[in-house]
């Protein structure tokens, strides 16, 4: 697969508690340069990123980052703030306590409320995989399509692990037709990130594959 195809599936990521503006431009230049789906960074930075990339660019952020035990009415204030501010892809992470208490009613309607308050736009769904069993994986495949979001997501790339192969299928094989999967957190090669398309990934949240390119000499007459 060609790298330039493989990096318009790439959110290009910095979510980093240190980031900077200067860190955060950087991002967007190469997200711009290298043609990625989007740049993923924090949502203090938002409204400055939209400006500066003028429509050029697709600004995701994240919602009750990274632990996801914000209360519902916090997680949709900071979706419609995001939004306001020019964001229009969103990455939410559920409420890992309320799944493992049996709590799905309560996690599909804060992952639907949070659904329409993007407004349109794509709501990307992270269950933490890494915390999971395999049958809490599957539930969330059920709850997030019933909720209608557009994508779930592997990780925040901030707990135990990150995205595995294996949980990729899984997610493939059980969430309805109308949801994507992103894989996202330990990303680290184009031959991994190939792998992860293969077996179902339409989006990748990462930051090296751009470094990568950037260091080759095929980065450099890209």
């Amino acid at each position: 697969m060609d790298k330039k195809d493989i990096l318009k599936k790439v959110d290009h990521t910095l979510l980093g508690q240190t980031a900077t503006w200067d860190d955060i431009r950087g991002i967007l230049d190469d997200a711009m340069k290298y043609e990625a789906a989007s740049a993923c960074i924090p949502a203090a930075y938002v409204k400055q990123a939209a400006e500066y990339v003028a429509g050029k660019l697709p600004i995701c952020t994240v919602i009750g980052f990274p632990n996801g035990y914000n209360t519902t009415a916090v997680k949709v204030f900071e979706t419609k703030d995001a939004i306001a501010n020019g964001a229009s892809e969103i990455d939410m992470v559920i409420n890992i306590g309320f799944l493992k208490d049996g709590r799905y009613e309560e996690v599909e309607n804060e992952i639907r409320a949070i659904h329409e308050a993007c407004d349109g736009r794509i709501l990307k769904v992270i269950i933490e995989t890494c915390l999971l069993t395999e049958e809490e994986k599957i539930k969330m495949c059920a709850i997030v399509t019933n909720a209608g979001a557009e994508f779930i997501k592997t990780s925040t790339g901030f707990s135990t692990a990150g995205a595995t192969f294996a949980d990729v299928e899984l997610m493939k094989k059980y969430i309805g037709k109308d949801v994507k999967v992103k894989a996202a957190g330990g990303i680290s090669s184009f031959d991994d990130a190939e792998k992860f398309i293969s077996l179902g990934a339409e989006r990748l949240g990462t930051s090296r594959l751009i470094k990568i390119l950037k260091n080759t000499d095929t980065g450099a007459g890209y």
